[in-house]
């Protein structure tokens, strides 16, 4: 008999529904200057129009303030330790959409 728990079951659905930058905003990742969609990604408050980038397990997403502590993420304040890896891996990923 195969016993599925409760919290493999929540574990699970946690990872499924994990919240990942949209990466159509890549070119405004680290911009600072409020120009970062809800769903983008971000380095810090500054990015998002929004003026919340929510820690979404240790990646930055811009979200609205109403927002931010669903689906995973752990609220409004995120700095990113690794911002400037983050924003050259943003600039690939422009160069490769090429826009």
């Amino acid at each position: 008999m195969v016993r599925i728990t409760f919290a493999a079951v929540l574990a699970f659905t946690l990872t499924a529904f994990a919240i990942t930058p949209n990466n159509a905003g890549a070119k405004n990742v680290g911009s600072g200057d409020g120009s970062q969609f809800i769903t983008g990604g971000c380095v810090a408050n500054a990015d998002c129009a929004s003026g919340c980038c929510a820690n979404a397990s240790g990646v930055g997403v811009c979200s609205a303030e109403a927002a931010q502590f669903q689906n995973g993420k752990n609220g409004c304040g995120f700095v990113d330790p690794n911002a400037q890896a983050t924003i050259a891996a943003a600039q690939a990923q422009v160069q490769k959409q090429g826009f």
